[in-house]
């Protein structure tokens, strides 16, 4: 019986352990994602919606033109612990 007590609570410890740690790891790559697309001439990613969840980060906004649309994904996909990229970012060019 306390065996398997023990096996329990190691299990639960282990787990929680995880479960912070991707939270973290996503944490990370959501600063990591949002600097890079804030810093970048092209993508201005400031105003972007960026989520990201166990390693798959989502997308979500406009910018002016294709081309950001594209570099914004890549940049993304550079990210270290990136699993993938949904790209949901609409083009709308300046003044529409």
């Amino acid at each position: 019986m306390r065996v398997l007590a023990l096996v329990l609570i190691f299990l639960l410890t282990v787990l929680s352990a995880a479960a912070l740690q991707q939270a973290s790891s996503d944490d990370e790559i959501y600063d990591l994602v949002r600097r890079r697309l804030a810093g970048d001439p092209d993508v201005r990613g400031g105003a972007l919606d960026i989520t990201v969840k166990d390693g798959v980060v989502t997308l979500r906004g406009a910018v002016r033109s294709e081309k950001a649309r594209k570099k914004a994904d890549k940049l993304a996909r550079k990210i270290k612990g990136v699993k993938n990229v949904i790209n949901e970012l609409t083009v709308k060019p300046a003044g529409l």
